[in-house]
């Protein structure tokens, strides 16, 4: 499958700019009847509710109690070669309308977070320098914390999100500090970050940046 017409995208590996930017909040658990009940008890009792701008829509992220982790010292250069590729990370709700990191147009509503990597193949060479994404995948289609999709599988289902072939990314991008406190920063190219900490399956806290409004340079 050639994913290099999928995967449109550029980004900076440098850590997450330090300016503040929006607001986060801590919120409890999503609504029972949005999230299905083997994906909800999967997830921390607490999440974020982030506001990029006074007014603005709201995006909402709770993750996973636990997440997958390979061994220390696995022969990667993914920024986060840590967790297995297709594990679930948690769930995001977009309150209104919103787009992926291609731009893609993605309905309101509740998707699970699968960790995705760029193809490290011939055929996208130049495509992106980096290859950590978050793909979204609809709660109803997703199969659940107990299974791990291949990865065609997994842009399939991710491709749902959009309504079209092509997956629906979110990027990771380096985290610029341990995200200890969960933090909104902007970028000098304007797009923002949510930073906070994910608990791998070795007992370790993992920091992670999201991008959660920004779009690929075209």
């Amino acid at each position: 499958m050639v994913f290099a017409s999928v995967w449109l995208v550029a980004l900076a590996l440098s850590p997450v700019a330090q300016a503040q930017a929006g607001k986060v909040e801590e919120v409890g658990p999503p609504p029972e009847s949005a999230v299905p009940g083997p994906i909800a008890q999967s997830l921390s009792p607490h999440g974020f509710r982030i506001t990029p701008a006074p007014g603005g829509p709201e995006i909402e992220v709770w993750y996973c109690k636990e997440v997958p982790a390979l061994a220390k010292g696995a022969a990667s250069d993914a920024v986060y070669g840590r967790i297995p590729e297709s594990s679930l990370l948690g769930v995001l709700h977009f309150t209104k309308n919103s787009s992926d990191y291609r731009g893609q147009s993605i309905a309101a509503g509740y998707y699970t977070l699968r960790y995705a990597l760029l193809p490290n193949d011939g055929n996208h060479l130049g495509v992106a320098p980096g290859r950590d994404f978050l793909l979204l995948v609809p709660v109803s289609v997703d199969p659940g914390p107990q299974k791990t999709p291949a990865v065609p599988d997994l842009v399939a289902l991710s491709g749902q999100a959009a309504g079209t072939r092509h997956p629906a990314p979110m990027l990771l991008v380096p985290a610029a500090d341990d995200g200890a406190r969960p933090a909104l920063t902007r970028d000098e190219q304007g797009d923002l970050f949510f930073t906070t900490t994910v608990r791998l399956a070795s007992g370790e806290a993992l920091p992670v940046a999201l991008v959660v409004k920004g779009t690929a340079p075209q």
